[in-house]
């Protein structure tokens, strides 16, 4: 009885060994870095955060900039002096108007503001005054105004 528990055992282990199937054994990494596969997009995918990443940087200093500049600008002595700044440059642009349409006898003026040269002639025949402006950079810009009422 033992030889035949032996003899069964036996032939069961050849047996359930025979339909056993075995393969080999792999490793594979599951990074790009280390396998290879994917790899282009993988490298891509990293210079794509990194570009993203160094954009971010520089349009963060970029409005850190543009706001330091809107604080330096809201501050009241900067308010100030932009204000003085529009008032004086209002009287003269009066006093450069009053002396174009008064009756005094003078028909010609210059000005210059800012390297920018105003010249003015008044032509009593076609009953106008011709404005020429000529900034620093060369652009010349002709104004022509008629003189007298307006009919409003």
């Amino acid at each position: 009885m033992k030889t035949l528990i032996k003899l069964s055992v036996f032939f069961g282990i050849i047996l359930f060994s025979s339909s056993l199937q075995s393969s080999e054994l792999t490793q594979d990494f599951k990074n790009p870095s280390f396998s290879g596969n994917g790899y282009s997009n993988h490298v891509l995918s990293i210079q794509q955060l990194e570009h993203q990443r160094k954009q971010k940087i520089k349009e963060d200093k970029e409005a850190a900039e543009r706001q330091a500049k809107r604080d330096e600008d809201n501050k009241t002595i900067n308010r100030f002096i932009a204000n003085v700044e529009s008032r004086i440059y209002a009287n003269l642009s009066k006093q450069l108007v009053d002396n174009m349409f008064s009756d005094t006898g003078q028909n010609s003026g210059t000005a210059e503001i800012e390297g920018a040269q105003i010249v003015w002639t008044k032509d009593t025949d076609l009953g106008t005054i011709n404005i020429t402006i000529t900034a620093e950079d060369g652009t010349v810009t002709t104004l022509t105004v008629p003189i007298g009422d307006f009919g409003f």
